[in-house]
């Protein structure tokens, strides 16, 4: 194993670390968009609290790895003093009402991918394509001149990166553990929850594996040569990514996104089997189609747009504390209730009219 390539060794350690994950959420049902649903649907909060409690436990981890010197959260895309403001709200706005006519972001429809649902499977091969275009193609021509001509340059108003101990001159571990521990408290406190050992679990669980992953990247990818990029978890560029690997992989590398998609597909299979739960699903008819591709387009070029997804954002960029991650959450938040109504009431003036009735 020493002398395998670093970046070999780092998908070795992602795809472990990817099955993990998809045999979790298999076995959990850890789901943002479903969590969102639950909220507000069924005024059911213990799945958003599992969330919120993965929020908390990566927080406390990545920072606790930054504070020690074992990685350098500065070096992650989402704090980069570019800030991407209307590309996370609008692009997460996107992703948020994609989500949700797909029955799910990137993690799920892995997650039901390898379980058997071919829905899921068409989902994600058009999340990918979608994703590649907005990244290198003809939507990326769009990105870079509209929304992303408003960044802010932080640099020139004396910031040197985007996250919030920066902006707000405030020490980073103690605003980590503050904030870390506030979020688990929120969700501890609720008897419903507690009571869930299945969502325990799960926001215990998720939130260790993306402090994994930023462990992964961070030391055992460094190599003064040739270093990995540090990240963890995200399921957008990744999709697009392994699609790109799988028709062309002789004249590419191998990375730790690619290798957790991969893994993911692998440990949601695993569980479902051993469960009884793996079975072949389609779709519906053709209403059913167009409403998942739809959704996978919107997620392709949100996810894109916004830097990451429910979990890419959600969670692995909430845990840098950088702000255009809280942006993109709450826009994902916004678009994920919007589709919610839009589902309910039939067109999407109506439910923008129900949505701001209701607030």
């Amino acid at each position: 194993m020493q002398d395998l390539p670093i970046h070999l060794l780092v998908a070795i350690a992602g795809l472990a670390a990817g099955t993990a994950f998809g045999a979790l959420a298999q076995r959990t049902g850890f789901c943002t968009m479903g969590a969102i649903s639950d909220a507000v649907v069924m005024d059911d909060k213990r799945r958003l609290r599992a969330w919120i409690a993965a929020i908390g436990i990566a927080m406390l981890g990545a920072n606790a790895l930054h504070a020690a010197g074992a990685i350098d959260l500065r070096g992650s895309i989402y704090l980069a003093p570019n800030l991407g403001w209307l590309g996370a709200i609008f692009g997460g706005a996107l992703f948020g009402f994609g989500m949700v006519l797909a029955g799910g972001c990137g993690q799920r429809n892995l997650v039901r991918a390898g379980a058997g649902n071919l829905k899921s499977v068409v989902v994600l091969l058009i999340l990918g394509i979608a994703a590649y275009a907005t990244l290198r193609g003809i939507v990326g021509y769009a990105r870079v001149n509209t929304w992303e001509r408003l960044n802010l340059d932080l640099r020139a108003l004396g910031f040197a990166d985007q996250s919030l101990p920066t902006l707000a001159g405030i020490d980073r571990p103690i605003l980590a553990v503050l904030l870390g521990a506030a979020l688990l408290i929120w969700c501890f406190k609720d008897k419903a929850f507690r009571a869930s050992k299945r969502d325990v679990i799960a926001g215990l669980g998720v939130g260790a594996l993306i402090v994994l992953g930023w462990a992964i990247t961070g030391v055992l990818g460094r190599d003064d040569f040739d270093p990995t990029p540090l990240a963890s978890f995200t399921f957008v560029a990744p999709v697009g990514d392994t699609l790109f690997y799988a028709m062309f992989w002789t004249g590419t590398k191998i990375n730790f996104g690619v290798s957790t998609v991969f893994g993911m597909l692998i440990g949601s299979a695993i569980a479902a089997k051993a469960s009884g739960e793996w079975r072949l699903e389609s779709f519906r008819d053709a209403n059913d189609f167009l409403r998942n591709a739809g959704g996978a387009i919107l997620m392709g070029i949100g996810g894109v747009s916004a830097l990451g997804c429910t979990v890419g954002q959600g969670i692995t960029g909430l845990s840098t504390l950088a702000v255009g991650s809280f942006l993109a959450v709450a826009g994902i938040v916004f678009g994920a209730i919007l589709a919610l109504k839009y589902l309910e009431e039939g067109s999407l003036g109506a439910a923008v009219k129900a949505l701001f009735a209701r607030g």
